[in-house]
Protein backbone atom coordinates (compact mmCIF):
# COMPACT_ATOMS: atom_id res chain seq x y z
CA UNK A 1 0.00 0.00 0.00
CA UNK A 2 1.31 3.31 -0.85
CA UNK A 3 -0.15 6.44 1.31
CA UNK A 4 0.37 10.22 0.60
CA UNK A 5 0.98 12.55 3.32
CA UNK A 6 1.64 16.46 3.35
CA UNK A 7 5.16 17.53 4.84
CA UNK A 8 4.72 21.42 4.29
CA UNK A 9 3.95 22.21 0.97
CA UNK A 10 5.04 19.02 -0.49
CA UNK A 11 3.21 15.42 -0.79
CA UNK A 12 5.61 12.68 -0.12
CA UNK A 13 4.96 8.37 -0.50
CA UNK A 14 4.52 6.78 2.73
CA UNK A 15 5.00 2.68 1.99
CA UNK A 16 3.19 1.24 4.32
CA UNK A 17 2.01 -2.11 4.96
CA UNK A 18 -1.19 -3.59 7.05
CA UNK A 19 -0.32 -6.65 8.78
CA UNK A 20 -2.92 -8.95 8.90
CA UNK A 21 -2.86 -11.46 11.96
CA UNK A 22 -1.21 -14.53 12.04
CA UNK A 23 -3.48 -17.28 12.82
CA UNK A 24 -5.63 -15.89 9.56
CA UNK A 25 -2.50 -15.79 6.99
CA UNK A 26 -2.04 -19.80 8.08
CA UNK A 27 -5.55 -20.85 7.77
CA UNK A 28 -5.68 -18.49 4.45
CA UNK A 29 -2.75 -20.15 3.20
CA UNK A 30 -3.46 -23.73 3.81
CA UNK A 31 -7.08 -23.64 2.10
CA UNK A 32 -5.04 -22.08 -0.71
CA UNK A 33 -2.96 -25.46 -1.06
CA UNK A 34 -5.60 -27.60 -0.41
CA UNK A 35 -7.90 -25.75 -3.09
CA UNK A 36 -4.21 -26.93 -5.45
CA UNK A 37 -4.30 -30.77 -4.03
CA UNK A 38 -1.27 -29.97 -1.73
CA UNK A 39 -1.55 -31.60 1.45
CA UNK A 40 -0.56 -29.22 4.15
CA UNK A 41 -0.02 -29.15 7.97
CA UNK A 42 0.26 -27.17 11.22
CA UNK A 43 2.81 -28.28 13.00
CA UNK A 44 3.52 -25.69 15.46
CA UNK A 45 0.83 -23.58 16.48
CA UNK A 46 2.43 -20.27 17.20
CA UNK A 47 1.06 -16.49 18.21
CA UNK A 48 -2.07 -16.21 17.15
CA UNK A 49 -1.64 -12.03 15.79
CA UNK A 50 2.63 -11.89 15.72
CA UNK A 51 3.54 -14.91 15.39
CA UNK A 52 6.63 -16.03 13.11
CA UNK A 53 5.96 -18.16 9.90
CA UNK A 54 8.26 -20.74 9.27
CA UNK A 55 7.14 -23.24 6.15
CA UNK A 56 8.86 -26.55 5.34
CA UNK A 57 8.09 -28.33 1.76
CA UNK A 58 9.16 -31.95 2.39
CA UNK A 59 9.78 -32.83 -1.73
CA UNK A 60 8.67 -37.39 -0.35
CA UNK A 61 12.36 -37.89 -1.06
CA UNK A 62 13.94 -37.21 1.92
CA UNK A 63 14.89 -33.74 1.20
CA UNK A 64 13.21 -30.48 2.06
CA UNK A 65 13.63 -27.20 2.40
CA UNK A 66 12.47 -24.07 5.24
CA UNK A 67 11.27 -21.01 3.78
CA UNK A 68 10.64 -17.87 6.21
CA UNK A 69 9.45 -14.17 4.84
CA UNK A 70 12.12 -11.43 5.50
CA UNK A 71 11.91 -7.94 4.82
CA UNK A 72 14.20 -5.99 2.41
CA UNK A 73 15.57 -2.64 3.43
CA UNK A 74 16.50 -1.55 0.30
CA UNK A 75 13.28 -2.14 -1.58
CA UNK A 76 11.08 -2.14 1.34
CA UNK A 77 9.60 -5.63 0.41
CA UNK A 78 8.76 -9.21 2.40
CA UNK A 79 9.77 -11.94 0.38
CA UNK A 80 9.93 -15.52 0.61
CA UNK A 81 13.64 -17.02 1.02
CA UNK A 82 15.48 -20.33 2.14
CA UNK A 83 16.22 -20.61 5.16
CA UNK A 84 17.57 -23.90 4.97
CA UNK A 85 17.74 -26.94 3.09
CA UNK A 86 18.53 -30.83 2.86
CA UNK A 87 17.79 -34.34 4.37
CA UNK A 88 14.53 -33.92 6.42
CA UNK A 89 16.10 -34.76 9.51
CA UNK A 90 18.20 -31.82 9.23
CA UNK A 91 15.78 -29.62 8.81
CA UNK A 92 13.57 -30.78 11.71
CA UNK A 93 16.76 -30.32 13.77
CA UNK A 94 17.13 -26.50 12.51
CA UNK A 95 13.16 -25.90 13.43
CA UNK A 96 13.38 -28.09 16.98
CA UNK A 97 16.94 -25.37 17.55
CA UNK A 98 14.13 -22.18 16.28
CA UNK A 99 11.74 -23.16 18.35
CA UNK A 100 13.83 -23.52 21.45
CA UNK A 101 14.45 -19.78 20.64
CA UNK A 102 10.82 -18.34 19.93
CA UNK A 103 7.94 -20.01 21.07
CA UNK A 104 5.77 -17.92 19.54
CA UNK A 105 6.81 -19.59 16.15
CA UNK A 106 4.87 -21.43 13.65
CA UNK A 107 6.22 -23.85 11.54
CA UNK A 108 3.89 -24.93 8.48
CA UNK A 109 4.33 -28.41 6.64
CA UNK A 110 3.63 -29.00 2.87
CA UNK A 111 4.00 -31.84 1.55
CA UNK A 112 5.32 -31.50 -2.36
CA UNK A 113 6.96 -34.03 -4.43
CA UNK A 114 7.35 -31.00 -6.83
CA UNK A 115 8.12 -28.67 -4.79
CA UNK A 116 4.84 -26.39 -4.66
CA UNK A 117 4.30 -24.47 -1.93
CA UNK A 118 2.61 -21.22 -3.61
CA UNK A 119 4.36 -18.68 -1.22
CA UNK A 120 5.64 -16.89 -4.30
CA UNK A 121 1.86 -16.04 -5.01
CA UNK A 122 1.78 -13.85 -1.93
Amino acid sequence: CTALFRNGSQFQRWKYMTRLATEFWVHAYIKRLELQNIPAYVVSHGDNTAGVVLVKVATLDGQACLMHRSYDLQSEDLSWTELSSGPESDVDKFIAKQRSYDPDLWVIEVESSSGKHLLEQD
